[in-house]
């Protein structure tokens, strides 16, 4: 039965949010009441982006505390405001090295004739795609021009139709009474379904490393989707990340993919097929990020999915929902950004002449933590009652999340990383030295960590380490 816990016009905003959340996850109620806070610092955004980092990560820390019970009381759960926010941007500090940035050069803002339009180039195709509609060379001041001529939502579409990426920007209004807002506005926070049955599992957690021996197949990229898999490894997931021959992520794989084995996989080579196949009979959950029916496409839709491995926990996620017009359109945080307002709002609230983000990539990193706590309790259904759960979310309903509570006008001061900020060790990447930001939950007994450093996508073999 749906439940709330009872809030008041006084309830933090985070314990807000940590509630909408947890309900979403059909966890116990009374559960809430061990999710703990510290520190005050916050982002400065008109919407409560620190308030969503505790509440999100808050809450995917409480799935693996109430999973660790086994009919005990669970441990205690406490999360942190200044480190949860430094996890919701950069939690890696090079030695010695740089992060590449993540943007192409031609990435970003753009003044049409009727408003402000972003343009997402950072993969080399949704590059192509851009400039084949626009017609023009690849500079900045080129793209201006020519951006200038169109219409915001003509060359939206224009863009999405070529295979790009492109978001025009509209205020929260606009986006209420748009199609794919009201789609987003009636889908819940995490769909949830029970899509099979399996007998007596023989896995346990283990008190310390509460997911240790649990197999992730992770077929996700940029943002929430690594995010989710590498929180699943902090508590002793292992993890398996598998990409297209031709794929990189070059600004973020360090950020991202700490704890993780990554390989390499031509899902249209038959043998590659087989052994895709073979880590898909033998995982126990898999998360992943394609669009619309493009694992069907490939031959791996549910049912292909339930026939390897009846007993696999699906988790998914997508940009702008799970129904209505664009629910298979390509998108990425930042152009959700401008879809659903937000970008739009922070302009107002700065006073600023340019669309204003949030000071973090919020919706990827909360979703991240969202898809994380349902693979967990989905991992508790299992072990619990062998319950086979399916989960989904999308960046546009956290969207909705989010916006559902906004900051009051004014100066907000946040530190940038410090020293004190970093977890003792080196951590030896694959591209130098790094240290870590502190972790940003803690569960009472089980402390994250991570057995693997960032490695580079395609260093790893396809085989399970555990």
């Amino acid at each position: 039965m749906p439940w709330r816990t009872p809030l008041t016009d006084s309830t933090p905003i985070w314990r807000a949010i940590a509630a909408d959340i947890w309900q979403a996850l059909d966890g116990p109620s009374g559960a809430l009441a061990r999710l703990q806070l510290t520190g005050s610092d916050a982002l400065p955004s008109c919407f409560p982006v620190t308030d969503l980092a505790v509440a999100s990560i808050g809450t995917a820390c409480l799935a693996v505390s109430e999973l660790t019970a086994q009919g005990n009381l669970a441990p205690e759960v406490s999360v942190d405001r200044r480190l949860a926010s430094l996890w919701f941007g950069w939690s890696i500090a090079p030695i010695g090295w740089a992060m590449p940035s993540p943007w192409d050069a031609i990435a970003g803002d753009y003044q049409s004739q009727d408003g402000w339009i972003k343009l997402h180039t950072n993969a080399p195709h949704h590059r192509t795609a851009a400039l084949a509609v626009l017609r023009c060379d690849a500079t900045r001041e080129a793209v201006a021009s020519t951006v200038a001529a169109w219409a915001a939502s003509d060359l939206e579409a224009a863009i999405v139709k070529a295979g790009g990426c492109a978001a025009a920007m509209r205020t929260a209004s606009a986006w209420h009474h748009h199609p794919q807002g009201q789609a987003v506005a009636s889908e819940p926070l995490i769909a949830t379904q029970q899509i099979g049955s399996a007998p007596l599992w023989s896995w346990r957690p283990k008190p310390a490393r509460p997911l240790a021996g649990l197999r992730v197949l992770d077929l996700t990229r940029v943002l929430a989707g690594p995010v989710a898999t590498r929180f699943l490894a902090a508590y002793g997931a292992d993890v398996l990340r598998v990409d297209p021959p031709e794929w990189d992520e070059p600004g973020v794989i360090p950020e991202v993919a700490l704890g993780k084995r990554c390989m390499r996989l031509d899902l249209h080579a038959r043998a590659d097929r087989i052994s895709f196949e073979r880590l898909l009979a033998e995982a126990d959950v898999l998360i992943h990020g394609y669009r619309g029916d493009a694992l069907e496409r490939l031959g791996y839709g549910q049912a292909a999915r339930a026939a390897i491995q009846p007993a696999l926990i699906d988790i998914a996620l997508n940009a702008y929902g799970q129904t209505g017009p664009w629910c298979a359109r390509r998108g990425f945080d930042s152009l959700v950004q401008m879809s659903c307002g937000i970008a739009a709002a922070g302009m107002a609230w700065r006073g600023t002449e340019r669309p204003m983000p949030l000071p973090a990539q919020a919706l990827d990193q909360a979703t991240g933590y969202l898809l994380a706590g349902a693979a967990v309790r989905a991992v508790t259904a299992r072990r619990v009652d062998g319950r086979i759960l399916s989960a989904r979310a999308s960046l546009a309903r956290t969207a909705q999340l989010l916006m559902a509570h906004q900051t009051e006008p004014g100066s907000y001061a946040f530190a940038p990383m410090t020293q004190a900020d970093l977890a003792d060790g080196i951590e030896a990447t694959a591209w130098g030295a790094a240290q870590r930001v502190l972790p940003p939950g803690l569960v009472e007994g089980a402390p994250m960590g991570w057995r693997w450093p960032a490695a580079a996508l395609g260093s790893g073999t396809a085989r399970w380490e555990s």
